[in-house]
């Protein structure tokens, strides 16, 4: 092999079929944690001889799907700078809301214990961030204060999890049900959660606007 071999980059429909196979991944692992490596070829519409030319094994190709997750998540997460933690985490979770199809292949994943410690190494920015917020808003009496942040961030977690990956995300009004969600196990009555996004519009406007 030459060095000019090394260095050119894939061709476009190796690009294409390896990011078919992702995308394949995604649809069967939502509907399966364990779906096998022939579930996912099939998905794809590719033998499982050519899925091994994209992806060493299984754990490759899983691996991957993690870190393209998290790195969106990641990404979500430190674009949030709100100073008021009721505030900052609505806005959060809308954001989060646009990147449904991800959280519902992680929270698959994260169901098969093989990847547990993966994801939540890859997710560990995005946790921080949460921490960070509900710890502010326990400081400024926003939020409640009857469980350690810790604790209190990882339900915060759980809930919009549930919330994006029960709920028709089709619904019109599934995003804002996913934002009251998430401030109602932080600690907001369902009249202060409304008053809160009132007051602040563009919360979910602004997730609107992302993913049209």
């Amino acid at each position: 092999m030459t060095s000019t071999d090394v260095t050119r980059p894939p061709r476009r429909d190796a690009r294409e079929n390896r990011a078919g196979i992702l995308a394949a991944a995604h649809v069967a692992l939502a509907q399966d944690p364990r779906a096998s490596v022939d579930a996912i070829a099939r998905q794809a519409g590719l033998s499982r001889r050519a899925l091994y030319g994209h992806f060493d094994d299984r754990d490759a190709l899983v691996s991957e799907l993690v870190a393209q997750g998290a790195e969106r998540f990641n990404a979500v997460a430190a674009t949030i700078d709100d100073t008021d933690a009721r505030v900052a985490l609505a806005r959060l979770a809308a954001a989060l809301w646009n990147e449904a199809a991800h959280v519902q292949v992680l929270a698959a994943i994260a169901l098969d214990e093989a990847h547990l410690e993966e994801t939540a190494t890859a997710l560990a920015p995005l946790r921080r961030t949460v921490v960070r917020i509900v710890r502010e808003g326990q400081e400024a009496d926003v939020l409640r204060t009857d469980v350690a942040a810790p604790t209190l961030a990882r339900l915060v977690e759980e809930t919009a999890r549930t919330v994006i990956t029960r709920i028709d995300a089709s619904s019109p009004e599934a995003r804002a049900l996913a934002v009251r969600a998430v401030l109602s196990i932080a600690g907001l009555s369902w009249r202060q959660a409304a008053a809160l996004l009132d007051t602040h519009p563009e919360i979910l406007a602004d997730a609107e606007a992302v993913s049209a």
